[in-house]
């Protein structure tokens, strides 16, 4: 008898060391068995936490598409972490995306799990019996020219069009904004109650360039337990003066990269192959028959017809990078909308090399204009001047 009790405290010794402390996202098997592990050592209401606590980092704290990427996105973010580490975890994700939730509070969001199972509970907070949603647009914030936001609030309604009573609830809920087709951004919250605040869109995170007429369209969805719930509106007007612009592009603003072939202003004609040997043959290159400034002229043209491409084919700049870099809209010269040429001149020449000053007016996709001085490097390139550097002078 001695023998066999000492055995059944030996096997439950050996079932609770093998049980995981922390989370083991070797394979979604191990997971899951590592977060049940973890769990079941938890009194009922901190298990509810955890399983909230996993919920909102699956929802919030990754980037990935579709449950399956998120659940190992998820395992990435929390190998390896003890229960203490996943609650400090989601408070921060909470904190930071406005989740009216805390890992000491009581629990809020019904029955989370985060392993997909939708079946609903005799008590399920989530399985609300709505008809439709509806969707709520309205302006906010000003700022001496008109809104700076819109407030986009979803509300779950019966047939008769009125909210549906309910609270208590952890409704995933995804806004999606788009305009001529194109998304723009994705948020995500959720809905605890028909008092959700819903999303509050600042027109300053929105590029202007990808903006078509001053016009967006939201896409909202709402996953309750039984059915996921999702309305658009089309055509909302957003305030142009207050979406993100980027400012004209400053490349190379402290000095030119010269080449190896630096011309002297003082004596444009010297051979600069080799100024120190005084025996030195110089080189003779195919000499462009353009005149430098012609180049630049053509350049600024190209840029302000939003011809691009060929406005980088007339450069070699290792400082503008690839044709995707230069012609960037919001940080390359695709931002630009039109230039306004005032005066080129020619500043010093050679066969090999010239520097060409200019002075123009930029005018960027928001309508803002900056006037400018640069200074362009260019080099000869079998017989054609291409701009190898480019400077903004005070």
């Amino acid at each position: 008898m001695k023998k066999f009790a000492f055995l059944l405290i030996l096997s439950l010794l050996l079932f609770t060391a093998c049980k995981k402390d922390h989370v083991d996202a070797t394979n979604t098997k191990t997971l899951q068995s590592s977060i049940n592990d973890m769990a079941s050592s938890l009194p009922t209401i901190k298990q509810i936490k955890f399983n909230e606590a996993l919920y909102i980092l699956k929802t919030f704290g990754v980037e990935a598409d579709g449950d399956i990427n998120e659940l190992k996105a998820l395992g990435q973010l929390i190998n390896g972490k003890k229960v203490p580490e996943i609650m400090t975890m989601a408070d921060q994700v909470a904190q930071k995306n406005g989740i009216e939730w805390a890992s000491t509070a009581p629990p809020s969001l019904g029955e989370m799990n985060i392993f997909g199972d939708e079946t609903a509970k005799e008590s399920d907070p989530n399985d609300i019996k709505a008809n439709s949603l509806s969707i709520i647009t309205r302006p906010t914030g000003d700022n001496g020219e008109g809104a700076t936001a819109i407030q986009i609030i979803p509300i779950l309604v019966d047939n008769a069009g009125n909210p549906v009573a309910f609270t208590g609830a952890g409704l995933e809920t995804t806004l999606e904004v788009f305009s001529n087709g194109i998304k723009l951004s994705t948020a995500k919250n959720l809905m605890q109650d028909n008092n959700f605040k819903g999303f509050n869109l600042k027109f300053s995170s929105i590029p202007a360039s990808k903006v078509a007429d001053n016009k967006i369209d939201v896409t909202v969805t709402v996953k309750t337990t039984a059915k996921t719930f999702k309305m658009s509106k089309i055509g909302l007007d957003v305030n142009p003066s207050a979406l993100k612009v980027p400012a004209p592009p400053k490349v190379d603003s402290t000095a030119i990269t010269q080449d190896p072939a630096v011309i002297d202003p003082n004596n444009p004609n010297a051979n600069p192959a080799n100024p120190t040997d005084p025996n030195a043959t110089p080189t003779t290159p195919k000499q462009p028959t353009a005149d430098p400034k012609a180049t630049v002229n053509k350049f600024l043209s190209n840029v302000s017809s939003q011809n691009l491409k060929a406005a980088f084919d007339a450069s070699s700049n290792p400082s503008w990078g690839s044709y995707e870099s230069f012609s960037n809209p919001t940080s390359g010269f695709g931002s630009i909308k039109s230039v306004s040429v005032k005066n080129i001149t020619t500043n010093a020449s050679n066969p090999n090399n010239a520097s060409v000053n200019a002075t123009y007016d930029v005018t960027d996709k928001n309508g803002r204009v900056t006037s400018l001085k640069a200074t362009f490097g260019l080099k000869n390139v079998n017989g054609d001047w291409k701009i190898s550097s480019y400077k903004i002078n005070p």
